[in-house]
């Protein structure tokens, strides 16, 4: 069954730049789906009108059994709540220690009163330090954000959206920021909770090879418009250029920074 539904969506900022054209496609709860395509082409803006950082101009978008264009305030907490968000710089707040970073993650299910105390209780500390060693970083729980390396920061944004029990985790360009290797652990990471936690991943990447060696669905995005929805197998040099507009051999490049 589909949890996310695009229905001839479109986005038009200040009455004149369109960065979404009249875009359709569903994703199925369990996949784990790749949004790729050049700068500019509108992937963050996809990602963003899912939890409406962004408000679509026109169209549907169903998460979830509702259509997220039609909620009011409350009902859009509700939403944001089960919709984890890994940002490419992170988003943490890096005065704080990492064990609170990840507990932020619980906030949205909290009163503003609690969330405000920092009041977590007993089970969601343990749950917030199992998830922490989970990811290769509990020996960091109480070092300063701003202490740590971009991975081990993206680590912790993962870490926070998995306290949050979402059933879908958006990833806006979650490794641009990243050397090869440090990328490859976040990869593995997000597979890995897309496998065994049987979350729904949506991620943007600029980097095609990565897409390929982790996607089950790619989803090329050019000028505001779909123009390659398949499986890896299906995208072909011609398909890579009808969404970058280059013959693509530039952009296979091993994930560990070799060319192909």
């Amino acid at each position: 069954m589909p949890i996310l539904e695009f229905q001839n969506v479109s986005k038009v900022y200040n009455n004149t730049a369109k960065a979404l054209d009249n875009v359709s496609f569903s994703i199925d709860e369990g996949e784990f789906v790749s949004i790729i395509g050049p700068s500019g082409a509108g992937k963050s803006t996809v990602l963003r009108c899912i939890n409406r950082l962004i408000d679509a101009t026109s169209g549907s978008i169903v998460y979830d059994g509702q259509n997220v264009m039609k909620l009011k305030k409350r009902e859009l907490r509700q939403v944001r709540t089960k919709t984890g968000m890994i940002f490419q710089h992170y988003n943490l707040v890096d005065r704080l220690s990492v064990i609170e970073n990840v507990l932020h993650g619980r906030l949205g299910q909290k009163s503003t009163v609690c969330g405000v105390l920092g009041a977590y209780s007993e089970q969601e500390k343990e749950r917030a330090f199992a998830i922490l060693d989970e990811l290769g970083l509990a020996d960091q729980a109480y070092k300063r954000c701003d202490e740590l390396s971009g991975g081990q920061k993206q680590r912790v944004g993962i870490a926070r959206s998995i306290m949050q029990d979402p059933k879908l985790i958006l990833c806006d360009e979650p490794i641009a920021s990243l050397d090869p290797r440090a990328s490859k652990v976040i990869m593995d990471h997000l597979q890995k909770i897309n496998c065994e936690r049987k979350i729904t991943c949506i991620v943007n990447l600029h980097q095609v090879d990565v897409a390929l060696k982790y996607s089950e669905r790619i989803i090329g995005v050019s000028a505001g418009k779909i123009v390659f929805d398949g499986r890896p197998d299906e995208l072909t040099d011609d398909k890579i250029h009808a969404i970058y507009g280059s013959d693509g051999s530039d952009l296979i490049t091993d994930i560990q920074g070799e060319k192909s």
